[in-house]
This record gives structure tokens, sequence and C-alpha cells, in this order.
């Protein structure tokens, strides 16, 4: 997969113009990558697209117009762009309540480790999270993982020739699946490999 450039990305004042219609068509790409695990979790499939809105968007509120500033933002998204054999996600534990929050947030410790992709006719494959940086601790885990799982050669083969696939968690009190992938995430996932 590609990843972005300087030239890639628009000015703050060439963004300002065009960040309400970029935003909706954002919003509407990303229906197609989201998955609801359960009703505290969900997975984002990160792609150029979700990617470049997140950098514009950093760049807005920071007031980042320097090189080396935009240079940095690009260092930090880049590595979440998918490779063309795997796909990345943003895994979000979401708890309105913050008092539940910091409970289950310490219940759900190592969760990130346990959350997996399955190709049909093939074996789970587990989440590889924080990758860039530690997110959790010795007590809890964060609210917020980015996750990426590796297929190889033959699960790659089988979903971009359709196979059906799966996700789920296997941490004990939080099992989720095996659930099956709803056809336009599906679709969007295959569109990741290359």
């Amino acid at each position: 997969m590609t990843k972005l450039t300087r030239d890639d990305l628009w000015s703050l004042e060439d963004y300002a113009e065009k960040r309400a219609e970029f935003r909706t068509g954002v919003l509407e790409h990303k229906k197609n990558r989201l998955l609801q695990l359960n009703e505290h979790a969900r997975l984002l499939f990160e792609d150029v697209l979700t990617l470049k809105y997140q950098i514009q968007e950093m760049l807005r509120i920071e007031k980042v117009f320097e090189a080396a500033g935009i240079q940095d933002e690009l260092d930090a998204y880049n590595p979440l762009i998918p490779d063309g054999d795997n796909w990345k996600a943003t895994f979000m534990i979401e708890y309105v309540d913050v008092d539940e929050r910091k409970l289950r947030l310490q219940e759900l410790k190592n969760v990130e480790d346990l959350i997996w992709m399955q190709v049909e006719g093939h074996d789970k494959v587990y989440a590889i999270a924080d990758e860039d940086m530690e997110r959790a601790n010795d007590i809890k885990t964060s609210s917020v993982h980015f996750v990426r799982f590796q297929l190889n050669t033959e699960m790659k083969t089988a979903a971009k020739a359709g196979a059906t696939i799966f996700a789920g968690c296997d941490l004990e009190g939080f099992k989720i699946g095996p659930m099956q992938i709803p056809d336009n995430v599906a679709e969007a996932l295959r569109q990741d490999l290359s």
C-alpha cells in the first residue's frame, strides 16, 4: 500500500475550504470499515483515506504548518496503513460511565492481544498490538489500541477470493464470536490486500 507524503496533504488554508465535504466523504467511507464487536468494543480498519483525514485533523487542531511538524505526523500515522498482507485497525473499548470504564479497563487487561480475525478454513490471526508504543500497564489496558492482523499467503489468497472472514475475542469474561464480518466490511478488507 502507498504511504502518505506531504504532497498528499492540503495546506491548512486549503483544508479549511475542503474540510466539510472531505469529512462527509470520510465518514461515509468509514461505515464500510467499522466493525462493532459488541456493545463496548469496535474495530476501525484503517487505510490511506482514514489516516489522511486523521493527519489533516491533527495538523488543523495543532495548527502545524512547518515541514518538520508535518513529517512528524506522517511518521506517526503512516505505519497504520495496511501493507497489502495485513489488516490494521484502531481497537476501541467504550464505556460512557467513567467509573465503569476504569473498572472494565482493569478487568480487560490484555484484551488487545486476544482480539482475532480468521479467514474461513484457516487459523485465527491474533492481533499484534501497539507496535508504536505500550498503551497498557500492570494494572489496566488502554481504551484505544492500534492493532495489526498479519496474514500468510494462503489466508490472503483465500480472503481475496471471497472466503468468509470472521472476528472475535478469546479473553475470558469478554468472549466474542466467531462473528461473520458483514459483507461491506469484508469487501473493504479485501481491497486492503495486494
